[in-house]
This record gives structure tokens, sequence and C-alpha cells, in this order.
């Protein structure tokens, strides 16, 4: 199966200056006024300018002032306040990121055991790889940064100025802080607030060239491959996950009770990328906590915080995107996608769903030799033992092998990208998989007696968080 069309990313195309900054006013906007009204421009306003060349300050921030208002118009909330808008290059972008730290071996090994991040590369590296490629444009503290290829000439999506203004919105209104303690329940929330952000430019772009004069789109030409750098197709997938299932959410929100029902959700965001999937289970069914009992023995010691054993959740999301990576899910991600969403997440193995944890340890002369414990809930026996099929399934397409005279126990060789031993076993909705360096390893992880696994509705503290929000670019397949 072909993959690599996944690395050809858009790029942005509106023609503005190169390296300046709007400034923004401190001073709030009169909350009396009507909507689609912003600092002296209206929502139907038509510029004699376009954009055949570069903008010029002053036009600039009339596109931006025009753009609040329609806004206001589509969303029926008003801008209380100003923001910055600020145009740099990528490679100003690459240097302000500067390189990232190493990640810790925890998280090196949640990546590893999700068949994602080979053992041999930084998550955080390949992280890093993908964003600095493919990110648009981002928001932060009022501010509004948007990034270009070329610095001689310059082309902006309007779509990217739009969806940005849209997270001012959102911040001045709701607060984009993230209560979610684990990558799928980050994913889940950034899902609310990336798919409303993709979901009013859409109504934005059908008003153009009918209601409202817009400004020219130039097609987008190619994106260049990422620096030479292998492109991680599972990691781009568990990345993406907000900004193409977030969108037919909010949509379905919206279609249910109005954009007083997407409001609400600001109150109680979705707590699992499998709401996101399948927007039906949003609110009620939400993922069950999974506790993983602790039967390692003194040569390993699990990864602690705060005293207590660290753990990670993966979600439905990132579970397609290692089946997918990893040759089991055999179709095009575009197969099923709709208008609002370019990739389906939907798999018979994965949309059973209802909770996981992994637990990750080291050995205790050595916290670089890592392996995991990952327990996985199912809504049915027959979704465990589905999952499980496709687990083993992967292994196999990874080059593992039965070791003998041990039950559910699988091999991948020295040399191999995910090298390492995996017992993976199922006990009714339950599946447990883990994974160490050697057979030895597995059974001084984790001891094969009855696991005392409890599954309990999860209750979270939330816990506020500074983020920044930021425009993905959808890869084309």
């Amino acid at each position: 199966m072909q993959r690599g069309h996944l690395a050809r990313f858009a790029v942005v195309s509106l023609l503005v200056l190169s390296g300046c900054t709007l400034p923004g006013s401190p001073d709030g906007f009169d909350t009396d006024r009507e909507f689609g009204y912003v600092d002296g421009y209206a929502h139907d306003d038509a510029f004699e300018f376009d954009d055949d060349d570069a903008l010029t300050e002053r036009q600039l921030e009339a596109v931006k002032y025009r753009s609040m208002a329609r806004i206001e118009v589509i969303r029926e909330l008003k801008f209380e306040h100003d923001v910055t808008l600020e145009v740099i290059t990528r490679a100003e972008y690459r240097s302000q990121r500067g390189e990232p730290r190493s990640a810790s071996p925890f998280v090196n090994e949640v990546w590893r055991g999700a068949f994602i991040v080979d053992g041999e590369t930084d998550v955080n590296q390949a992280m890093n790889t993908l964003y600095g490629s493919s990110v648009q444009g981002y928001y932060t503290n009022d501010r509004i940064v948007i990034i270009t290829e070329n610095p001689d000439e310059i082309r902006i999506d309007r779509n990217t100025v739009v969806h940005e203004l849209v997270h001012a919105l959102q911040d001045q209104h709701f607060g984009l802080e993230r209560r979610g303690q684990s990558i799928d329940g980050q994913r889940a929330e950034i899902g609310l607030t990336e798919g409303e952000a993709n979901y009013v430019p859409r109504l934005y772009e059908q008003r153009c060239g009918e209601s409202w004069q817009c400004l020219a789109e130039h097609e987008r030409p190619p994106a260049t491959n990422l620096g030479g750098t292998p492109f991680n197709a599972g990691l781009f997938l568990s990345i993406y996950t907000p900004y193409s299932e977030g969108t037919p959410f909010v949509d379905h929100l919206r279609d249910r009770g109005g954009w007083a029902a997407v409001d609400g959700a600001y109150g109680d965001r979705p707590a699992s990328t499998s709401q996101l999937i399948h927007p039906e289970r949003y609110p009620d069914d939400r993922p069950v906590d999974v506790a993983v009992a602790d039967r390692s023995n003194d040569d390993w010691e699990p990864f602690t915080r705060g005293g207590d054993p660290r753990t990670e959740t993966v979600g439905e999301a990132t579970l397609f995107a290692s089946l997918w990576t990893n040759n089991v899910v055999d179709r095009w991600l575009t197969e099923g996608a709709t208008e609002l969403s370019p990739y389906n997440y939907s798999h018979p193995a994965t949309d059973g769903w209802a909770g996981d944890t992994i637990q990750v340890y080291h050995d205790a002369d050595d916290e670089n030799r890592t392996g995991h414990v990952w327990k996985l809930a199912w809504e049915s026996d027959d979704d465990a033992e589905e999952f499980a099929d496709a687990y083993r399934t992967l292994l196999e397409n990874r080059g593992a092998t039965p070791v003998e005279s041990q039950d559910d126990v699988y091999r991948i060789g020295s040399g191999e990208e995910f090298t390492g031993t995996y017992r993976v076993t199922v006990d009714g909705n339950l599946v447990e998989i883990v994974g160490a360096p050697t057979v030895a390893d597995l059974e001084a992880i984790h001891g094969s007696e009855t696991a005392s696994t409890t599954l309990e509705r999860p209750i979270t503290a939330p816990t506020p968080a500074t983020t920044v929000s930021g425009s993905v670019v959808a890869a084309r397949p």
C-alpha cells in the first residue's frame, strides 16, 4: 500500500508584506455594537485593492478587521478586544522554536510501544520535524503569527487568518486552557477548538462571491519534503486528529443545538478522541479508567510522578494511526472521508475502544532500558479479540515470530526498528500487552499471574495550562 502521499503538504497563499506587525489596541471594543462591525470596518465592505501585489500594512489591517467582522456574523459572538497580527518566514519560525530537548525515556517508550516512533528516534525531534514544516500560523496571548515560505513574495491563505482569528475569539469568550492530562485527552480537547477554527472558515468561504467580496485565492504549490527527514505518517495522523475529526464534531454539535451547543461544549469538553470520531458518543460515553497492577520484580521499576507510577492514555485515534501506518488497516485514509474531514479514522479494530493505560518501566540499573505494560478496555469481548488480532498482525508485519514454549509471546529480531519481545493476552473485554527487551524481561516487568485490573469511571481534577493554538496543514491524498 502506498503511504508516501501524506508527506505532501499544502502551503499558504494570500500576498502580504514580510516582517510586519499590526498593533492591536489594548482597549476593548464596544460590546453594544451590532454584529459585523469592528473598529470602523463592516462585514460587507468591498476593497478596491486586490492581492496581485503585496499588501501595505494599512491594507492588511483592513483585511484583518473585515475578517473579524465577518466572523462575528457567522459565529454570533463579538470580539471583546483587538489582537496583533504578525507575519514571519518559516526560517524565522524554526529559529524561534529552536532545537527541542530530548524526550524522556518514558515518552520515547510510549510512542515505541504504540509502534509509531521507533526506539532509535527521539520523539521530540520527530514532533519538531512535523510542526516545523506544517504549521501555517498560530495564536497565543492576543497575538496571531502567520508563517510564510518566501520572504520576497509572501502568500498567506485567507483561511489561515480566519482560523487564527477564531482562536482569538475562543480565547476571549471561553479560554484555551487544556485540562487533559494524556495524549488522548489533549487531542480530544484540541478537537473542539481546532474543529471550530476549521469549521468557521468553511462557512466564511461559502459567502465569498455571493454576499461578500473576498481576496482571490492562489494556487497552492507543494511544500518541501520536511528537510529530507523521513516522514512519520503515524505521528502525523495522531497529531492531525483534532483538525480532521474536530470539524465534523463541531458540525454535529451545531446541527444538534445550534451555536449554543458549541458554546456549551467549552464547559464540558470532549474527553476522548473516540468522542471526536463518533460524535454521537458525546457527552455521555466517557472513557473508563484502566488501572495497571505493578507486578515487576526488583530488577525493574515503574517511572513515577509525585510518588505514583506515571501512566499515559493513547486513545482510539492514535491506535488507528498505529494500525494504519503499520499496514494493518488495508484501505486508503480518504476512503469513507467526508467534505468536512479529509481522513477516516474509524475502523472495526479500534471502534470499540473504551479506555487504555500504558505504564512504562525501566531497568533498575539503566533508565534508558525500558519496557511497558499496556492494558486496553473494550466495549465487548468481541471488540477485544478483534483488536488483539489486529495487533498480532501488526507484529507479524514488523517481522515478529512466535517464541517457542511461550504462549502469546512474539519476538522482533535485533537490528529491526522495534526490536524486542511482546506478550499479548485477552481476558474478556481486556487486552494486555507487555513489551520488553527480552523474554526474561517480560516476566520481570509484569509477572504472568492473574491481573488485578479494575475499571471505573474516572474522576479528574482540572489542571489549567497555557496553550498555543496553531493551524496545521492538511496533507493531500
